[in-house]
């Protein structure tokens, strides 16, 4: 914390904070200003915002930079503060323009730059308080004299150094138009604009102004309203508001100003979960008597949307009114550049329409590894959310889901890990949340439930436990515990958890769900059978084989009646017999079914060698070798697999690390202990740092480790 100034004395203000380059935040408190300067309240030479701050926290790099600019005697140089509404850009050059005409002596000049007219007027007041003459200045307003040379020639000519503000410049044309922006080496000009584009800044240095860190942000709610509540409390209301100053100042005010019955941190953060935050939010303005539309939440950045459609620009608007559809997080620009945006907007238009969009601050472009996503702040789509005519929500809903849609694969197959799936997730989640309709509810949740299915396949358990079990009740507020599709996301949830683990939660869930599914669909139910696959996997590792057995036998005969032996998803099944079964049974089922035993030749007839049915396929088959005593083909078989595996599946696929233990004990079952005990390392770490210590597969691949160490492991005894 740096830069504490004397002030306290008063019991109104202003504090800023800043952190880094790019951090900066404003607390609103309001009382009278000190004896009029020469020109009075309403003078250019006083910031037309209130008060001056009376602390500064956390300068940081950006008001180094401009102190430079005043002590580097380069002169003619113009800065520009860019960033969304609401980030405090005012704020820090009002804390810059104390520190100019305080610590340096310069003359400060403030001059709205949102309109033409506050800029014209503005701006001929600065040539005023730089010697221009009355009939110099008639002659301006008259249109008799260019009137930016005017201003220009007297600043150019000024007897003392300047600072010059032009605060609010949104809209760069009206300062091109009249050539109103230009350097001087009698002054420095200081910007604040939400406009990001560099080709309108020529010459400039760019500043962007951005959020607040963490720790920051809850510490201006505690500054605020220190009494409400404590700082890891303040840390969830500023998480929940984006971090964004002028939330946090609304919501600090807020806060601070309840007399007759005090408000918590925790209440208000209830309430932003269950309100709409900006309406919320907007009642600190209320309570801090602010007036200016920009203060304003709901009109912070309408203002924009509005001179959008002013400008016959509607399709931003569009754009934006989708975004507010879907959740706060980066977004993959391959969402936006499909067909199914027709509906809403061209498609060749939704480029222009995203520029338009960062170049307003409204949406800015971030880069996730070979990724480029857009990112909008969680408050500003709220506040579209909540302006947007309820009327326009259907289309808008529907658009967004078949974005999503077309996003999905269509069916989910075993691969690598594939970030833009994980990026897609909460964008499914938040459709779920403002989808109240249930048509549109039962759609959302088809698409997070595939999207699970997805992220499942490509060994990423987690992420698919965090979709489905938010995604299921979230839509059974909508569409019932029974309705079909949540039940499916239910059942998803649970084969999640077995991957994580955690199969005293996993096993009575799938239970559940498939009693529902029994009693409202039957036993031959594709859904039915579905649950069941999943939770003969729970039962056969929480040590219930004989049930988990009986189950398995029961799937894949329901789907051999359902869908025919041959089917993706009767293979899978009767694969699945291949790992389960013991070397008598598996002789037993050998001589019962010819074609048990050659089952991967026919999932690579039918599936083709890549599948990952065909792959699990040859797993299991050398696993059954194995159990029936056939060491060397086992060996021989799950080396290719575990090669195969890595060059389809990649490195990292959780399949690998069983088919290498596997390998490890077909290794030691020929005598090879050196190599199966470093196999069995190997698998022990990597589990270790996929699945963490506690996991039951790291746990029993640290058994299997310590017994082929001691030499007490002994391979199963086949069948006689």
């Amino acid at each position: 914390m740096s830069g504490e100034m004397d002030g306290r004395a008063q019991d109104h203000g202003r504090v800023y904070q800043t952190t880094g380059d790019q951090h900066i935040t404003e607390h609103h408190h309001y009382g009278s200003y000190g004896p009029a300067d020469m020109g009075g309240p309403d003078s250019v030479r006083r910031p037309a915002v209130g008060q001056t701050p009376v602390a500064l926290r956390d300068r940081g790099e950006v008001l180094a930079r401009l102190r430079e600019g005043l002590t580097s005697g380069r002169g003619a140089e113009v800065y520009v503060l860019h960033g969304m509404g609401g980030c405090g850009k005012t704020a820090v050059a009002q804390a810059f323009f104390d520190i100019a005409t305080g610590e340096y002596g310069r003359v400060g000049l403030w001059v709205n730059a949102a309109d033409r007219a506050t800029l014209r007027a503005g701006m001929l007041a600065a040539a005023a308080d730089r010697g221009a003459r009355d009939g110099e200045l008639l002659a301006a307003h008259q249109g008799h004299r260019p009137a930016a040379d005017l201003v220009w020639h007297h600043l150019d000519r000024s007897p003392e150094p300047w600072f010059l503000v032009l605060d609010n410049a949104d809209d760069p044309a009206i300062l091109r138009d009249g050539s109103w922006l230009r350097g001087s080496p009698r002054g420095t000009v200081l910007v604040t604009t939400r406009r990001a584009a560099a080709r309108w800044w020529p010459g400039a240095e760019l500043q962007h102004i951005g959020v607040l860190p963490r720790e920051d942000a809850a510490r201006v709610l505690c500054d605020l309203a220190p009494h409400s509540g404590t700082m890891e409390q303040a840390t969830e209301v500023a998480e929940r508001l984006g971090r964004l100053p002028l939330a946090l100042t609304l919501a600090g005010g807020f806060l601070a100003h309840q007399v007759i019955d005090p408000w918590t941190m925790d209440l208000y953060g209830r309430r932003l979960e269950e309100d709409k935050a900006a309406e919320l939010l907007d009642q600190g303005a209320d309570v801090l008597a602010e007036e200016d539309p920009r203060h304003l939440v709901r009109r912070t950045w309408q203002l924009t949307l509005d001179s959008f459609e002013e400008r016959g620009l509607p399709e931003p608007v569009s754009l934006l009114r989708l975004l507010a559809r879907l959740a706060p997080e980066p977004l993959p620009l391959s969402v936006l550049n499909r067909p199914e945006i027709a509906a809403l907007l061209p498609l060749p238009r939704t480029e222009a329409a995203l520029r338009v969009l960062v170049d307003h601050s409204l949406t800015q472009l971030v880069d996730l590894g070979d990724l480029r996503c857009a990112h909008s702040h969680g408050v500003l789509l709220d506040t579209v959310a909540a302006a947007t005519p309820p009327a326009d929500l259907p289309q808008l809903n529907t658009t967004a889901v078949r974005l999503l849609d077309a996003a999905v694969p269509a069916i989910p197959a075993a691969g690598p890990y594939d970030p833009r799936l994980r990026l897609l997730a909460p964008h499914a989640l938040a459709l779920l949340r403002k989808t109240t309709e249930p048509s549109g509810t039962s759609d959302a949740l088809a698409v997070a439930t595939r999207l699970a299915t997805a992220l499942h396949r490509t060994g990423d358990y987690l992420s698919a436990w965090e979709t489905a079990g938010a995604a299921a009740p979230l839509a059974s507020r909508t569409l019932g515990e029974e309705h079909r599709l949540v039940l499916a996301a239910h059942a998803r949830t649970g084969r999640s958890l077995f991957r994580l683990g955690r199969y005293e939660e996993a096993e009575p869930l799938l239970r559940r769900v498939r009693s529902t599914q029994l009693r409202l669909y039957g036993a031959d139910d594709p859904d039915t059978l579905d649950t069941g696959q999943g939770l003969q996997l729970v039962l056969g590792n929480n040590g219930k084989r004989e049930e988990a057995v009986a189950l398995l036998r029961s799937v894949v005969a329901g789907r051999r009646a359902a869908l025919g032996p041959w089917h993706p998803a009767t293979l899978r099944s009767r694969v699945s017999l291949l790992a389960i079964l013991t070397a008598g049974e598996t002789a037993t089922e050998a001589e019962a079914d010819e074609t048990f035993l050659s089952l991967p030749d026919a999932c690579t007839q039918r599936l083709g060698p890549e599948h990952a049915v065909t792959l699990s396929a040859r797993h299991n088959h050398a696993r059954a070798q194995f159990v029936l005593g056939r060491y060397q083909l086992a060996d021989d078989e799950i080396r290719r697999v575990v090669e195969d595996y890595q060059r389809v599946l990649g490195p990292g696929y959780p399949a690998v690390l069983a088919a290498r233990q596997l390998h490890a004990r077909t290794q030691a079952a020929l005598g090879h202990q050196e190599a199966a005990v470093v196999l069995m390392a190997e698998v022990v770490a990597g589990r270790e740092r996929a699945l963490g210590p506690d996991h039951p597969f790291t746990a029993s691949g640290r058994d299997l480790l310590k017994e082929l160490r001691s030499g007490r492991w002994t391979p199963p005894r086949p069948p006689e």
